[in-house]
């Protein structure tokens, strides 16, 4: 007889049929040859709580978690990580064999993780970035950009107070500009990030004028669907280097594959096709 047990982890949203995370996870489980499951849950948020508390006691040992979940898991776990506290947020839960649920959010990992594969030659001292937004996904790569070693960040959001609120959490680094004035940022930008949801399949589009791009400015948009967005096609026009968004989706996805299933994952040119079919 054997106590082994097979390794369950899942993701956690409301909806979650829009989720390419399974794709990814049964790829990688595949090519490593991995026995696993990963299995999409969705959870409304009245029940969220209940249902994390459970999935240990289901075998369970860790779960991605997307919206509208990500503020509300942090406050439900027992430990997080210094980054999950900075950002307010997690996306990955780690069921410890002690009991406790762990918190931590490797949004930011997968952002800076995908624009050095998209952007090889992308270095934080090149120069200012503008960060468009100033939701969840705006506090994960402001957080990695400071830690990474950006000392300009030029920052825009709709509502002028999330803008300000962020520079309240991560100081002097940060400079809020007016939305109708956001696209003067980009001139003195040398990587511009798209963070709102602007440009994805049914949401209105990213209109702020890029006249104001220069050729070989690295420009990124956390929207994958579509792959490439207006935004991102303005800028490959204007001669930018794009990043597009999936790559942020697959890196995030890394540190916790590597916990859960006891290998780390390569984002390739395989990876990206399994998640695109």
């Amino acid at each position: 007889m054997t106590n082994f047990t097979i390794p369950i982890a899942g993701v956690i949203g409301n909806p979650i049929s829009q989720s390419r995370s399974p794709q990814l996870f049964r790829h990688w489980l595949k090519t490593y040859n991995k026995v696993g499951f990963y299995i999409p849950l969705h959870v409304t948020e009245a029940n969220l709580e209940n249902v994390i508390r459970v999935l240990p006691k289901m075998g369970f040992i860790g779960c991605n978690v997307t919206a509208p979940h990500k503020v509300d898991v942090l406050q439900i776990a027992d430990l997080a990580t210094d980054r999950a506290t900075l950002i307010g947020a997690a996306n990955t839960l780690i069921f410890r064999k002690d009991g406790k649920i762990h918190a931590d959010n490797t949004d930011g990992y997968g952002f800076i993780a995908n624009l050095k594969q998209g952007a090889p030659e992308w270095a934080p001292s090149i120069g200012p970035v503008a960060v468009f937004g100033a939701g969840g996904a705006a506090r994960a790569v402001i957080a990695s950009l400071i830690d990474i070693g950006v000392q300009k960040i030029y920052l825009s959001n709709r509502t002028r107070p999330k803008a300000e609120a962020l520079k309240s959490s991560f100081g002097t680094k940060i400079t809020v500009v007016d939305w109708v004035q956001s696209g003067n940022m980009l001139e003195d930008s040398a990587t511009v990030v798209n963070t709102t949801s602007l440009g994805m399949v049914g949401k209105p589009e990213f209109r702020v004028p890029l006249d104001g791009l220069q050729r070989g400015t690295v420009v990124t948009d956390l929207v994958y669907s579509p792959l490439k967005t207006r935004f991102l096609t303005e800028a490959e026009a204007a001669g930018c280097i794009v990043v597009d968004g999936l790559g942020m989706l697959l890196h995030q996805a890394v540190p916790g594959f590597e916990r859960w299933f006891g290998i780390r994952p390569d984002v390739d040119v395989d990876t990206r096709t399994a998640v695109l079919v």
